[in-house]
């Protein structure tokens, strides 16, 4: 039994890990809460807006998690953090939770809170997961969650928007999002003066500044109390229903890159491009293996491939958020299980939060049954200077079997490299590379790509 640290927060139901099953202990607490918003959850589930979740009538695990009522929920294939979304899996995760908020408002209920982790992908599609955050709409009630939205949704999409500078590693810096305080000082005149901006960021961070410098004493439930005798259901849906519209709208800031045009632009011809093709495809089918990590996935060929070749779940993982927004876009027209998602292996997702266990690193949440790194290791070696140990140990850290394309020092993609940098690699040999892997895995197979002098290794690490 696996306690999941980020739902500590929550008195009234925690989350663990069971039998490879995931479960909400529910306490005395909450099982009041969770009884008055049954029927509602049941129908937020028909619609999609939550994540499947169904109550177990098991007194055996009810005392094992000391609960008083027990809720399972649908596994996510893979937990993901807004940190690691691209712009549009941000916009999507914003839009999602809105709708549903409209959903609940609709049917008598809202949301208590706003918090992005709330939300998870299962391929493209977000999927709201904390039940317990539903409650009971109450006449004159104020949209309790609506800084917290603003600073975990609105303004990192404005963030990047305005300054054409991705969001990512300024949200890792602060999981909390960016505050209404630091985005007011980066935008013009001209943005302050949007409708939506002034009404959702300047003005509650005015009345913020306001109120810290006046040292007002009223506690929270005076402030609520105070509030829902102006704050009318209508004010509640206009709000929510305007921040829709502009998020719908907001200008995505993603640029052109020589790696988004990867498809048309092959270092390699494309009768070799098939041979690695053949070669990704006859492993996938003879490993049988149901969820994939493709680490350097451009726009998501290959992860396509390993799904049409018989894997259940493949997650991508690279750099460019061109190349994640073009797989995103596959994922979601071709509806495959297939989760796009931004990484810099060399500065990754880590252990963040209370005990620095609340939000997992991406070595720790690293559960696949194989990997695809398909001309990745040259770009950690050769531009970043990792030692081949190092990248071959985290290759194996993600996934016991996979297959490793290994570029050799002729390649063009490598001179250009060590033009600007100098052949300062005398260990960067293909002799080398198959020494150390041999070391820590047993090599399956090597196969050629045809002319191109790039070679793929096979291998099953020693267990």
């Amino acid at each position: 039994m696996d306690r999941i640290w980020g739902s500590f927060r929550d008195p009234s139901g925690v989350v663990f890990k069971h039998d490879n099953k995931i479960f909400r202990s529910v306490s005395e607490l909450g099982k009041e809460r969770y009884l008055s918003i049954k029927n509602i959850l049941e129908r937020s589930i028909e619609y999609n807006f939550l994540i499947d979740t169904k109550e177990i009538n098991n007194d055996d695990l009810k005392k094992k998690f000391n609960a008083s009522l027990l809720l399972e929920h649908k596994k996510i294939p893979y937990i993901s953090f807004p940190y690691e979304w691209n712009f549009e899996q941000l916009r999507d995760a914003a839009l999602h939770h809105l709708n549903f908020q409209i959903f609940l408002l609709e049917n008598g209920f809202e949301l208590i809170d706003a918090s992005a982790f709330n939300i998870q992908f299962i391929g493209a599609k977000p999927f709201f997961i904390d039940a317990l955050s539903i409650s009971k709409y109450e006449d004159g009630n104020p949209w309790i969650a609506h800084n917290q939205f603003c600073e975990q949704f609105l303004n990192p999409l404005i963030f990047a928007s305005v300054n054409k500078i991705n969001y990512n590693n300024y949200y890792k810096g602060s999981f909390d999002g960016i505050k209404n305080a630091e985005i007011v000082n980066i935008l013009s005149f001209f943005h302050k003066i949007k409708p939506t901006i002034f009404f959702n960021i300047l003005l509650p961070n005015f009345f913020d500044k306001l109120t810290s410098q006046k040292k007002f004493s009223e506690n929270s439930n005076n402030k609520k109390n105070s509030k829902k005798k102006f704050f009318s259901k209508s004010s509640y849906f206009w709000i929510i229903k305007s921040l829709k519209k502009f998020i719908t709208n907001i200008k995505n800031p993603s640029l052109k890159s020589f790696w988004g045009r990867y498809s048309e632009e092959k270092t390699y011809s494309n009768i070799n491009y098939e041979i690695k093709k053949k070669i990704v495809r006859d492993f996938v089918i003879r490993k049988k293996l149901n969820k994939i990590a493709d680490i350097g996935c451009n726009n998501g060929d290959f992860s396509e491939l390993c799904i049409v070749s018989g894997s259940n779940y493949v997650v991508g993982f690279d750099y460019d958020h061109n190349c994640l927004e073009k797989s995103l876009f596959r994922a979601k027209d071709k509806k495959l299980n297939f989760l796009p998602l931004y990484l810099d292996a060399t500065n990754p997702s880590a252990n963040i939060g209370w005990f620095q266990k609340e939000r997992e690193g991406f070595l720790e949440r690293a559960d696949f049954d194989g990997l695809i790194a398909l001309a990745f290791e040259h770009h950690l070696a050769i531009a970043k200077n990792i030692p081949l140990q190092d990248i071959i140990d985290w290759f194996l850290k993600i996934a016991p079997t996979g297959l490793i394309e290994f570029v050799p020092k002729n390649d063009s993609t490598i001179q250009v490299m060590l033009s600007l940098k100098g052949d300062i690699f005398p260990e960067y040999t293909e002799q080398n590379f198959r020494e150390i892997l041999s070391k820590c895995a047993r090599i399956i197979n090597v196969s050629e790509i045809g002319d191109s002098g790039r070679k793929i290794y096979e291998y099953e690490k020693f267990r």
